[in-house]
Parts: structure tokens; sequence; C-alpha cells
């Protein structure tokens, strides 16, 4: 029964992901109309580099797997934050469930040529599991990745906005001080606020948009409120002083607030093998005594 059951399974997967492949969705007209309305995008200030073993073995299965809709909107957005291309990254989940659905198979292939070969489900049902871990595991990386990069991001704001507010109180103006800010810092955060600013230069547009699209891209809406009150500084001449340094006050009060949780989790899970040491010691002096007392029922 269990045998019908998993071949039966494993042949409709397989049929249906055979005709989402030969007869992929379409659009609804609505859709395309207003794609061909729809004004052009800016191009975006965060790069993707698609390079590896897995965009080689897995590209067969990108175009499937992004018919099915993969990734999702926030995966995508993780995705630009680590600098990852979505085909590296379909690419790399469809080689590692593949390696992880083959892995039982050959492990089970050499038990059986050293003659200790396991029943087939045992091989079919780890596979299906490995398999699935290894769909997985791409997505819990880049969400991982992405969250560290964000909160890099959102300290080396908090400089930023410092170093802007000390530019602006020595007499500069609004570009200036945004240029030079970002001139003094190093690292990965202060690199996308330059590539922004190039980018402003470039297109010839003002820097408090892209900083305001490099804030939608980041998912860091700190960014985005900064450059809303640089704006109003450029655009209307409002004075953001002591608005800037509220802002940093206010990531800095974040930055630490973050920390202690961490801190308290550490913690917490520092206590987790204790308890499990306890747990084995309690279990290792009171079991001669069960068993005695069983033996004597």
């Amino acid at each position: 029964m269990i045998e019908a059951l998993l071949w039966g399974a494993g042949l409709g997967v397989g049929l249906w992901a055979l005709v989402v492949y030969v007869f992929p969705p379409r659009p609804p007209l609505q859709a395309l109309v207003d794609r061909l309305h729809a004004a052009p995008a800016p191009p975006p200030i965060l790069t993707a580099e698609s390079d590896g073993w897995a965009l080689r073995v897995g590209r067969p299965f990108v175009k499937p797997l992004a018919v099915l809709g993969l990734p999702n909107s926030k995966l995508r957005n993780d995705l630009a934050v680590t600098g990852k291309g979505i085909e590296h990254h379909l690419a790399e989940k469809a080689a590692l469930a593949l390696a992880g659905l083959l892995l039982p198979t050959v492990m089970q292939v050499l038990l059986v040529v050293a003659d200790v070969g396991l029943a087939w489900e045992v091989p079919a049902v780890a596979g299906l599991l490995v398999g699935l871990g290894g769909f997985l595991l791409p997505d819990i990386r880049v969400r991982k990745e992405a969250e560290r990069r964000r909160s890099t991001f959102r300290h080396a704001l908090s400089a930023y906005l410092n170093l802007i507010r000390v530019l602006l109180a020595g007499g500069a103006g609004v570009d200036g001080a945004l240029s030079d800010a970002v001139g003094i810092g190093k690292g990965w955060a202060f690199q996308q606020l330059r590539r922004a600013l190039v980018t402003a230069k470039l297109t010839r547009t003002t820097p408090w948009a892209t900083l305001g699209q490099l804030g939608g891209e980041l998912d860091v809406h700190q960014l985005s409120e900064l450059a809303a009150s640089v704006s109003l500084a450029g655009t209307e001449g409002a004075r953001v002083r002591a608005s800037l340094a509220a802002k940093a006050a206010a990531l800095r009060t974040r930055e630490l607030t973050d920390a202690e949780g961490d801190a308290q989790a550490a913690t917490e899970r520092m206590s987790l093998p204790v308890v499990m040491l306890f747990i084995g010691f309690l279990v290792f002096i009171g079991f001669p005594a069960l068993a005695s007392v069983l033996a004597g029922l």
C-alpha cells in the first residue's frame, strides 16, 4: 500500500512538472497591457553576481522553478541585499535538492555492495527528506545573510548621519555634505551609499532620490526617512540637523537593543546543554533502580 502511494505521488508530481514546463501559464491580458504602458523603472543600484558550480549544474531547472513563481518578492529583496542572482539561487536550490535525492541512493548502493543493504523505503524516504532540506537550505542562508547585512548597514548609517550633521553644521551644502561624508567611511554599506550617489550623478537625478531607491531595495526604512529629510533641505531649505541627530540616536538605540537581545538569546542557548546533561545524569542514576524494580515485579 505504501509503495503504491509513493509511486503514485511521484508519478503525479512528475506529470504535473512536465505539463507546467511544456505549457507554462500565460499572464492575463490586463497585466500585459499594464506592462506596456508602465513607466520604465530606474536601474537597480544593488548589483548581483551569478557564478559557481551550482549555476552550471542546476541551470536546466531554473526556468521551471521560475514558472512556479520562485522566489517570492521578500526573498528577491534578500537576494538583492546579498548580491546573489536569482538564477544562481534557483540553480543552487535545484542542485542541492538533486544531491539530497541522490545521496541516500548512493549510500544504499554502497551498503548493498557491502552486503548490508536496507529496505528500499529507507533510502526513498531519506532522499525525500534530505532533498527537501537541500531545497530549503539556500533560502535560510540568504535570509540570515540579508538580515546580517541590513544590521551592518543600519550601524554604518548612524555614523553616516553623524558625519552629515557635522558637515552641515560646518556650513557645507546638502549635496556636498552627502558626498563628503560618504567618502570617509569604508565597508560594504558605504560602498552601496557611494554607488547610489554616483548613480545620481550619472543619471542626473537628485541624490536623495537614489538614496530613497537604495533604502527601498535594501528594505531599510531609516535610509528612506533620511532621503525624505534631505529632500526637504534640498528643495525647501528646511533645517535638518536636529532631525538627523535624532535619527542617529534612534539607530544607535536600536542597535544596542538588538545586541542585548542577541546576548540574552545566546545566554539561554548556553543553558540548554546543561539541562540536557542534568537530564542524562538523572537517567543514568535512576535507570538501574527502575530496572531492578521492574525485574522484581
